[in-house]
């Protein structure tokens, strides 16, 4: 086969470390040519400059899209990337186009891709979730020709979408396989690092809901005291950058200086992971409460809508929701210890094999970038 110039999308700290292990096998296979493209909140300094993380793994072809002029306008920025993104794309002309999650990143590199008949691969696609990012997810994937997903679930949800099965692969979530390796970095090392002097201690992220705009800072008051109150050590990291972050931001006025609590703009991924592993519990509302926790068995507070409908809480029992109420927070966070359980529902840790059996098939290849509406009919509810 002849060698095909791969390029990754990565626009925020937590997709990259969603498709590191995909990386590291296209950046060791003969028959690829791996292409980084790092954008979005990457380039943000208030959240961490996590460009960083991307250049010290030392691939060879990155690309820092330097210079973007970001905003807390969601559309504005899509715009933008979709414009700095269309022009690397004509210079090195990829193959492929590999996109990840529900990122308005992700989306921009799916309508470049598709507009200029450019195969568009989307890593975890026929999710759910509570916000806008559930629709950008389902957007990116009618805009992308081939799905890697988690499991059958989001398989199921992508024919409903139309897609066609053929183009379909369940693979499992990537990061499963950085989750289960053997060479994360020791717990003492992080710690120090991190200068983190906490013995005991729980994770804290907490993302805006973009559709609830006008009650963000009411909400991330009531959890910001709750936790106060629990009287816990906290491992505190920034929200995103959507909309509304800017009001989480302010809450944490309050904890600062408080010994309690440890704030940080961004974790590199595996330190982050095995800070997660070693942790009481995880408090907020971020999809790593929902996957990375059940790996381990770690429980969560999942807090608000955010999650709501990425889980069936009768098969990952290590999660209970909880609304922005801080007596029930509080009162949740007393009976974390309870909540340990482990489920393999989103992988194996063998995404990168999977991947990549897909990738070497020169049927892959060979499949026509025509994308068509592949109609479910139902009569009397028996599909025919």
């Amino acid at each position: 086969m002849k060698s095909k110039k791969i390029l990754f999308l990565t626009g925020t700290r937590a997709d990259y470390g969603k498709i590191k292990s995909l990386l590291k096998a296209i950046e060791h296979n003969a028959s690829c040519e791996l292409y980084i493209y790092v954008t979005g909140m990457h380039l943000q300094e208030q959240f961490g400059a996590t460009y960083n993380e991307v250049i010290k793994d030392k691939y060879e072809n990155i690309h820092v899209a330097f210079g973007s002029n970001y905003t807390n306008n969601m559309s504005f920025n899509l715009g933008n990337v979709i414009c700095n993104f269309t022009g690397y794309v004509e210079s090195i002309k990829p193959d492929l186009i590999v996109v990840h999650g529900d990122r308005i990143e992700a989306l921009a590199g799916a309508c470049v891709g598709a507009l200029n008949n450019i195969r568009v691969a989307h890593i975890e696609g026929g999710e759910l979730s509570g916000t806008i990012d559930e629709s950008i997810r389902h957007a990116i994937s009618k805009l992308s020709h081939f799905h890697f997903v988690s499991n059958v679930e989001a398989k199921i949800r992508l024919e409903q979408l139309g897609e066609n099965k053929d183009t379909i692969y369940i693979i499992g979530s990537p990061d499963i396989d950085i989750m289960c390796a053997d060479n994360l970095p020791q717990l003492d090392f992080v710690k120090k690092y991190y200068e983190i002097n906490f013995s005991e201690y729980a994770i804290m992220m907490y993302h805006p809901v973009t559709t609830e705009y006008e009650f963000i800072a009411e909400k991330a008051r009531i959890v910001v005291e709750a936790a106060i109150d629990s009287g816990r050590n906290f491992i505190v990291i920034y929200p995103n950058n959507d909309l509304g972050s800017e009001l989480i931001l302010d809450s944490y006025k309050k904890i600062k200086g408080n010994s309690k609590f440890k704030i940080f703009p961004s974790l590199r991924f595996e330190y982050f992971l095995v800070l997660l592993k070693n942790s009481l519990f995880v408090y907020g509302n971020s999809s790593a409460g929902i996957r990375e926790t059940a790996i381990y068995g770690i429980p969560t507070i999942d807090i608000g809508t955010r999650q709501l409908g990425r889980y069936d809480s009768s098969i990952l029992k290590n999660i209970q929701h909880v609304n922005e109420d801080k007596k029930s927070l509080i009162e949740a966070i007393e009976r974390s210890s309870k909540y340990h359980h482990k489920s393999n529902i989103w992988g194996m840790g063998n995404s990168q094999e999977l991947f990549m059996n897909v990738i070497e098939n020169e049927k892959f290849w060979n499949m026509t970038l025509q994308k068509k509406f592949f109609d479910l009919r139902y009569v009397y509810d028996k599909k025919i």
